[in-house]
């Protein structure tokens, strides 16, 4: 039994396996919809989420499954103070696979100790958020052809952004990427993923602190919020939420074959007026998720499509 807790859980065939399914998927969706008849998923959710919970519903759906769980903590057996081991425990007996997101760093990976079916991690803490991550593979590889030889830029919240690290560890693992950390000095990246992730492989970055001064080198710029859920200092959350917004004036400086991504929600660091710009790819990236997570829960359960 194999579970989903980092994007480094999957080797690179693996990853390559996943994208191609999801690219079948959108191709032939009849062929899929009857896959998962018979089996449940059960969504844990121990945090808010709108597009990360309903995508995975949705994906089970369309596969011919069906659905159960919770949307948070307060509506579940945690709040009587139940441990999530237990929870777990309980819950992976009436369900397949479940999905799991929780505000604690590392209570998925503890899950997978006590779970008797797949557990696939969709987000904890400040830490991974791996299917969010298979989500931006198939949109740079959709909007690329390639997830190699290119110079990605992740800009804002690069501090606590989960989707920010689990990018970097997974597309590092691609041949000639280059990084551009765009973020204020308060909300750079992590010591560990700077040291163990991208100098480890002698990938070339930069650490710079202004947008303008570097969009127009780049094949992806990712845009995070910076995330008020984050902070212990409200004082400190104002003062830095508006540092990066992308409008059209700065958007003019980028080139032409630019994709901006976003794991979403947007607060305001991306103006609606980009929305329209044929480069902006954020909400086809959230429509990828739902194909993308059809293809893992596929995996994990070792199923395939009738031809």
């Amino acid at each position: 039994m194999k579970h989903l807790i980092d994007p480094m859980d999957l080797s690179l065939e693996e990853i390559d396996h996943i994208l191609t399914l999801a690219q079948d998927i959108i191709d032939h969706k009849e062929k899929y919809s009857q896959v998962c008849r018979g089996k449940k998923l059960a969504t844990l959710f121990f945090e808010p989420s709108t597009r990360t919970r309903l995508s995975f519903e949705a994906a089970m759906m369309e596969l011919g499954g069906n659905v159960l769980g919770f949307s948070s903590a307060n509506s579940s057996s945690s709040a009587k103070g139940e441990s999530v081991g237990d929870t777990v425990k309980v819950v992976s007996c009436y369900a397949d696979i479940i999905a799991m997101r929780h505000f604690k760093e590392g209570a998925p990976m503890l899950a997978s100790m006590k779970s008797d079916v797949p557990i696939i991690n969709a987000g904890d803490g400040g830490h991974n958020h791996p299917t969010q991550t298979l989500t931006d593979l198939l949109t740079i590889k959709r909007e690329k052809g390639r997830l190699s030889d290119l110079t990605i830029g992740l800009c804002g919240d690069l501090m606590f952004g989960r989707t920010v690290h689990s990018l970097i560890k997974a597309i590092s693992r691609y041949e000639n990427i280059r990084f551009v950390l765009i973020s204020p000095e308060e909300l750079k990246i992590p010591d560990y993923i700077r040291t163990e992730v991208i100098e480890s492989n002698n990938i070339p970055y930069m650490e710079v602190t202004s947008m303008e001064d570097v969009i127009g080198d780049l094949d992806i710029l990712y845009m995070t919020r910076v995330q008020r859920e984050r902070f212990f200092n409200e004082a400190d959350y104002i003062r830095l939420k508006d540092s990066y917004i992308l409008d059209n004036s700065k958007l003019a400086l980028a080139n032409q074959n630019l994709s901006i991504l976003h794991p979403l929600p947007r607060v305001n660091e991306i103006a609606v007026e980009v929305d329209d710009d044929p480069r902006a790819c954020y909400f086809r990236q959230a429509l990828n998720g739902k194909y993308v997570r059809m293809a893992l829960i596929m995996t994990l359960l070792g199923l395939e499509a009738d031809e």
